[in-house]
């Protein structure tokens, strides 16, 4: 049996070192517990992976606490997928505290245009990374470009295009389902469900109580979001900043670059923007003391589920992958992810290279850019950071730092 100070030394090593995105981080956790430890066959590891891509939250984090739970179960999970995230949230906690206290400076305004540059390549590249294995044909390039009409012409809401491609790829395989091998050895599947569920649920009572009306509407709102983030960060993070930026108000549309450009410079999951975000929410809203209790709440509510999917359902893996309405279903929800992406990328790029945006008439909701505002120190330092990402081949937190400098020698 592998000692849990084991675990503890090599997943610790793994969250420190997991900057650059899924594909990169999956990558190390690869090299980590297929190569170096052989703590997982590849087959294994494969599986796990097509799995957590089959889950709602970020995949590489899930995989992590699979892999703990796999080699010593439930305290191995939580060991694994928690030190996944806690080096990052550590890193970003800090940086929004810096953030809410200097971000108003012109010198940090010059630095963050340097890395919000760099992300506009960043993401682009995700995008072009999952177009080469989302468009697998003709129905599945008509989901991608409906998913991005609907959201940026229209604002269709995000957890609605989700739910349509997912209901359209199932509908698609017919009736071919089989039921796949018996599940690994657990304990019942409904209890432990509702365990993780109460445990993850248990704050929003609490704050209603209490009179907390800021906390809960942020709860409620992360707890929706970790249930529909198919498709990694990215996926979400357009319907994060329209909800959070245009029907609520609680953050102005370059806080909400900025967000996502400093979640690009921290180690774990893309997705501890949110824990940032709700941090930034609220500071604005109530200090510092309520700047802390958000940022743990939004944490609470956007990873606990990742436990809860991986304990309740990771000893039914073979069963569940054995499935093709289950497979029809992700493929088509992968398509619209395509969709989603672009549109954030279109939305965050529209942001940072121009100085002003208006929105179309109705029934539109699409931003466009007052072309007059182009500005050309955004454009050259997205052309450094495509140079040195794209050409050069330079590692993601160098590229950001040297953009971050070239921004503020510019400014």
């Amino acid at each position: 049996m592998i000692p849990l100070s084991r675990l503890f030394i090599d997943f610790g090593r793994i969250g420190l070192l997991s900057f650059g995105g899924p594909a990169a981080q999956i990558g190390l956790m690869h090299r980590v517990l297929v190569e170096e430890r052989g703590w997982l066959s590849e087959r294994q590891f494969l599986s796990a992976l097509s799995f957590c891509m089959l889950l709602p939250g970020p995949e590489a984090m899930q995989l992590a606490t699979y892999a703990g739970w796999r080699l010593r179960g439930t305290v191995g999970g939580l060991i694994a997928g928690t030190l996944f995230v806690l080096p990052g949230a550590l890193v970003i906690g800090l940086l929004a505290f810096l953030y809410a206290a200097w971000g108003s400076h012109p010198q940090t305004e010059a630095l963050m245009l340097g890395v919000k540059a760099t992300v506009i390549v960043i993401v682009l590249q995700a995008l072009v990374r999952l177009a080469k294995k989302a468009l697998t044909g003709r129905t599945a390039a008509v989901i991608a470009v409906l998913a991005f009409a609907g959201l940026y012409f229209f604002s269709v809401p995000f957890p609605a295009v989700i739910a349509a491609a997912g209901l359209y790829g199932w509908a698609r395989m017919g009736t071919s389902d089989t039921s796949g091998p018996a599940p690994e050895h657990a304990a019942p599947t409904l209890p432990r469900i509702a365990l993780w569920a109460v445990l993850w649920l248990a704050p929003l009572p609490l704050l209603l109580v209490a009179g907390q009306t800021l906390l809960f509407d942020l709860g409620l709102f992360f707890a929706k979001l970790a249930v529909v983030s198919f498709g990694g960060a990215y996926a979400v993070l357009a319907w994060m900043a329209q909800e959070v930026v245009q029907l609520r108000g609680w953050l102005s549309p370059e806080q909400m670059v900025d967000a996502l450009g400093l979640a690009e410079t921290t180690p774990g999951p893309l997705i501890l923007v949110t824990q940032f975000t709700g941090q930034l929410i609220g500071h604005e809203a109530g200090g510092w003391p309520l700047a802390l209790a958000a940022s743990v709440l939004t944490l609470w509510m956007t990873f606990l589920p990742c436990f809860l999917w991986i304990f309740a359902f990771a000893p039914h893996l073979e069963r569940l992958l054995a499935r093709p309405r289950l497979q029809g279903a992700l493929s088509a929800i992968t398509a619209a992810v395509l969709g989603v992406i672009a549109n954030l990328s279109l939305w965050f790029a529209l942001h940072v290279l121009f100085a002003r945006t208006e929105t179309l008439p109705a029934p539109f909701t699409a931003v466009v850019p007052d072309i007059t505002s182009l500005r050309p120190d955004a454009v050259a330092l997205v052309a450094l950071a495509a140079v040195l990402l794209l050409w050069l081949k330079r590692p993601v937190p160098l590229v950001l730092a040297i953009a971050a400098a070239a921004g503020w020698l510019i400014g």
